[in-house]
């Protein structure tokens, strides 16, 4: 149902080098290309990530509860994403692990938050067997 998700910045460059890393980790890379705004993903694949000054020219800013997800293949990629996020600018929002309990088969959700250089919360998570 989503198709991609917008965060803004105040220094693209900055973020794009951030997302950069990110979305190579992930398998993908910029789609789109543009002076004010760039887009990551895949055409044809799962929604991806836009990153853009703000059209009426005032500074970005974060929206207090907004988090992107990102789906990560295995608990390994979890620990990747995070350790590229602090590598890159971002700040640390709750180490890798799990979250929650294991239900009675021993699924699981387990993540690592993060925040981008400009203070957008991200998640890198899996779900499966814990």
């Amino acid at each position: 149902m989503i198709g991609y998700v917008t965060l803004g910045t105040s220094d693209l460059p900055r973020a794009a080098k951030f997302y950069d890393a990110i979305a190579a980790e992930m398998g993908t890379a910029r789609m789109m290309d543009y002076p004010t705004s760039i887009a990551w993903g895949t055409p044809g694949g799962g929604a991806g990530i836009g990153l853009t000054k703000p059209f009426d020219g005032q500074p970005a800013s974060v929206g207090n509860g907004v988090m992107v997800a990102l789906e990560a293949s295995d608990k390994a990629q979890v620990h990747r994403l995070y350790d590229i996020a602090m590598a890159n600018g971002g700040s640390d929002e709750g180490a890798p692990g799990p979250r929650g309990e294991a239900d009675e088969n021993g699924m699981g959700f387990y993540a690592a938050y993060f925040r981008d250089p400009d203070g957008n919360k991200l998640n890198a998570f899996v779900m499966g067997p814990l």
